[in-house]
């Protein structure tokens, strides 16, 4: 099956793919371009905000809150958002920019899985990218605790929630992490620092690693693959800029001066997080409310186990899938020539179960929203989650490896008996048939049925 698609690709008169034209070498790109604009973005933003929580009365230009108690930081968003030249359009462009980062480098990640790309010599490579999508996680959920508003309120529940379900060392990690008191007066300053300083670090320094390996292995690629002409690559990048800046100023997002500032009780039922961790809120929301007595003590499985151990495992697993498939098939060559997805029918279909069983819970965070819109028993709509997170991924795997297997058989087919062209030929004695595309040579020649 290695040489399958160059041969097809003479079949049928085209040249085999490449990395000149093919889309989906574009989203590690995108991805690194959304870094640069977070990045640039950020540094504008640290000017003007300020990660005190002491309480102060506001007396900013958005008149509906002046007079109403809210933190410094709370206030210094405001501020930025209503009253420095550019800063509403830098704010959003710098949340679009991460949502864009993430989605980029998820896709990416897909691209690199269902390609073979994460293959010796590339594990590490294949490392840094789960890295920098579990960085970017961190540094939106981190950056959206900072305006300090009615939604990070809610966020830092859910955080103070999830830390006090750990067991035995769950207390003592709240205390440290909000300084006694929740939400205290320690928590923003803490994610400031990790959201400006330590987390774009270690991305940055990441992708410096990934540039030298780069450069020692070379791209992966396609057979018969070229390279990106630079032009294109800073044509892209001046595209990436263009279009975060278009969603900054026409996309209103995180309209803070809407929510108001945080209140312990106040989050609206309506509040969700952004798209990323979606996953996780559905799987709190299908967990049952199973919270049993060891020792003594309750055990919150109904929180530990979808918001800690569900996702710990499924990013476990997507960092050691190089050394699993390499176990699993005893395959330690080198590869620098990318398969196409159905060459590999098990891989496939296990990155298809994987994204059937993110996207079920992803979809299980708007349980309430799904039973309201299409008069469902909330009550039914959490039973089908919970089945369909189970059973769901199963009968995803077994599909998907079905049909790899059927392509796998067609292409074989094809290079047995050539490809059907449609054209008729009326022999001298009158008979009809089909002019075939025979795959014996390069080129293509007629073969009559």
């Amino acid at each position: 099956m290695k040489g399958l698609q160059v041969r097809l690709a003479h079949v049928v008169g085209k040249r085999p793919l490449s990395r000149t034209d093919h889309w989906s070498f574009l989203f590690g790109q995108i991805a690194i371009y959304s870094l640069v604009v977070l990045v640039l973005t950020g540094a504008f933003l640290t000017f003007f905000y300020d990660p005190d929580t002491t309480q102060v009365i506001y007396q900013g230009a958005y008149t509906p809150l002046r007079g109403v108690p809210v933190s410094q930081a709370f206030a210094s968003t405001l501020e930025v958002s209503l009253e420095v030249r550019g800063g509403l359009l830098m704010r959003q462009v710098h949340h679009w920019a991460t949502l864009i980062f993430i989605g980029a480098v998820c896709v990416h990640l897909l691209r690199l899985f269902f390609t073979g790309a994460f293959r010796r010599p590339r594990g590490l490579n294949w490392l840094i990218w789960v890295a920098l999508f579990i960085l970017g996680i961190a540094a939106g959920v981190t950056g959206g605790i900072l305006p300090d508003d009615m939604l990070s309120g809610g966020s830092l529940s859910l955080i103070q929630g999830v830390t006090q379900s750990i067991p035995l060392v769950g207390t003592h990690l709240t205390g440290l992490l909000f300084g006694g008191a929740v939400p205290g007066d320690q928590v923003i300053p803490l994610f400031y620092r990790l959201h400006v300083l330590l987390i774009p670090v270690i991305m940055v320094e990441l992708l410096i690693v990934r540039r030298w390996l780069l450069r020692r292995h070379g791209h992966s690629h396609y057979p018969g693959a070229t390279h990106i002409p630079p032009l294109s690559s800073l044509a892209l990048f001046f595209a990436t800029c263009g279009m975060l800046t278009l969603l900054g100023t026409v996309a209103q997002i995180n309209p803070i001066w809407l929510y108001g500032p945080a209140r312990p009780g106040t989050t609206g039922a309506g509040a969700v997080p952004d798209w990323y961790m979606g996953f996780l809120d559905g799987a709190i929301r299908i967990m049952p409310a199973w919270e049993p007595i060891v020792a003594g003590h309750p055990l919150t499985l109904s929180v530990l186990i979808p918001a800690l151990m569900v996702p710990g495992a499924f990013f476990t697993v997507l960092a050691a899938y190089p050394l699993i498939e390499r176990r699993l098939t005893g395959d330690s060559r080198i590869h620098h020539t990318l398969d196409r997805p159905r060459e590999a029918a098990v891989r496939t279909a296990a990155g298809a179960a994987g994204m059937t069983f993110y996207g079920l819970l992803w979809a299980a965070a708007a349980n309430d929203q799904l039973a309201h819109h299409f008069n469902l028993s909330l009550f039914a709509v959490t039973w089908f989650f919970r089945v369909a997170v189970v059973a769901g991924p199963v009968v995803v795997f077994e599909l998907t490896r079905r049909i790899c297997l059927a392509l796998q058989e067609q292409d074989r087919q094809r290079l047995a008996h050539g490809i059907e062209t449609g054209v008729l030929r009326r022999s001298p004695r009158g008979e009809y048939t089909e002019v075939i595309a025979s795959p014996a040579r390069k080129g293509i020649h007629a073969d009559q049925h």
